[in-house]
């Protein structure tokens, strides 16, 4: 009776152990996974320029919600007035919509009179559509005017990334340049308008989001 007791008792600490043991792995591997550094997503911002184009930019846009994606679009302030449902849809896709002047023309090379209509017109056209007056601006060939008193502090936005897709019209070498070039952090400047942009768009978004990026609006990218 007595080794009877005996061997229970040993058994017993040999279950003890076990569960000791497993616990303490457990713990372990779960502090493991818990310290693993989780990879943040690498962002970029992707631009189009000179739109609305009503021949690109309502398949541009459902290629982009396709996508899960959200662009910024810098639009002219006349062809804004001429397809005000455009805009309307570029806004409530969820897009930033910035200011590329009136008439697309080189604001260094005007007066400041001159410089600040082809603001303020636009801005006054998104605004009669949207509700909202944009806060960032692209001048047209990245040309800036400064000290402007009418930009009221609008923020002026460039590129990193330009493969002038306006130029070459060949969507595999656009979106070769792109891929190529692009880094955590830039901003990718291409044009709504061309039927080749946008299907070098959408293989941009997909081989770049096969890599870990995330696609975002200018703003997000600045005030990070």
């Amino acid at each position: 009776m007595q080794k009877k007791w005996v061997l229970l008792g040993m058994l017993c600490m040999v279950i003890v152990l076990s569960v000791c043991a497993y616990t303490k792995k457990n713990h372990r591997q779960t502090a493991t996974v818990s310290n693993e550094k989780i990879e943040e997503p690498k962002k970029v911002a992707l631009t189009f320029d000179d739109g609305p184009s009503p021949e690109t930019t309502e398949d541009l846009l459902e290629g982009l919600a396709e996508r899960n994606v959200k662009a910024t679009f810098f639009v002219i302030g006349e062809k804004a007035e001429a397809y005000p449902d455009l805009i309307a849809k570029i806004y409530e896709g969820g897009h930033l919509i910035g200011n590329h002047s009136y008439s697309h023309v080189n604001l260094e090379l005007l007066s400041e009179e001159e410089a600040c209509e082809q603001i303020n017109h636009t801005n006054q056209v998104i605004c009669s559509i949207t509700g909202e007056t944009p806060e960032y601006l692209r001048s047209p060939f990245g040309s800036t005017k400064a000290n402007l008193e009418c930009d009221m502090g609008m923020i002026e936005v460039l590129w990193d990334v330009d493969p002038r897709d306006w130029e070459v019209q060949n969507a595999p070498q656009i979106i070769q340049h792109v891929v190529k070039n692009t880094k955590e952090g830039d901003i990718i400047l291409l044009h709504d308008g061309y039927d080749t942009s946008m299907v070098a768009a959408f293989a941009i978004i997909d081989q770049l989001q096969a890599q870990g990026y995330q696609f975002v609006t200018v703003d997000e990218m600045i005030f990070e």
